[in-house]
């Protein structure tokens, strides 16, 4: 699984990268459906977005958290990533 991390009007910091990369090893468990992963840290006024870009066996995979916290809105992106994946393993297990 690779994974790549960019930032828009923000600097990734060792830390945030870090904590990014803890976070995204929990989908380890998953890996033999995931290709790559893409993730954009945006800073727009006071809103900080955080978004995921997943290549996965036969499909892509998209998905956004916000938050007034950088860290918070990474919880929220795995979360909704984490979701997203085993949706995507139930269909493939169905066809």
């Amino acid at each position: 699984m690779q994974l790549t991390i960019q930032g828009i009007g923000i600097k990734i910091t060792d830390a945030l990268n870090d904590f990014v990369n803890d976070k995204f090893k929990k989908l380890d468990r998953k890996a033999d459906l995931i290709n790559a992963i893409s993730v954009t840290l945006t800073v727009d006024k006071l809103v900080h977005i955080a978004k995921a870009d997943i290549d996965v066996k036969g499909n892509s995979l998209h998905a956004e958290a916000q938050s007034e916290d950088m860290y918070s809105a990474i919880d929220a992106l795995i979360d909704k990533v984490d979701r997203q994946i085993v949706k995507h393993k139930e269909k493939m297990k169905q066809e």
